[in-house]
Formats: C-alpha cells, structure tokens, sequence
C-alpha cells in the first residue's frame, strides 16, 4: 500500500472531528453592519452603472464600424 492510501482515512476523521473558525459564532442579524450594507449595494450599483455604460459605447462602435448609423 502507498502511504497516501494509509494516510486517507486520517485526513477524514480529522476534517470531520474539526470545528473551523469561521461558524464559531453567529452574526447577530437583529443589528446589521449598515456600513457593509451599503457597501455591498453600492458597488453592485457601480459595477451595473459600469455595465451598461460599456453596453451602450460597445453597440455604438458596432454600429460605426458597420456602416449602421
């Protein structure tokens, strides 16, 4: 047998006997980061802004090129 068929059965009882860090709270959600919120939505609404702004510009240089407009 090859030590990483050995090994295996290690490295599955280990991950599952773990606890990560990341779940060992929870978030209060009665009290949201108002911050982060509006973090989150304002570069949605940027990157949106962003989109369609290089939309319209792209479908304008098309048409120019073909003889569209």
């Amino acid at each position: 047998m090859t030590l990483a068929k050995l090994l295996t059965p290690a490295i599955l009882v280990t991950r599952a006997g773990s606890r990560t860090v990341f779940t060992s709270s929870k978030r209060d959600t009665t009290s949201p980061n108002w911050l982060r919120v509006g973090l989150a939505f304002g570069s949605s609404v940027f990157l949106w802004t962003l989109l369609f702004k290089q939309h319209s510009t792209d479908v304008h240089e098309y048409k120019v090129r073909n003889n569209l407009q």
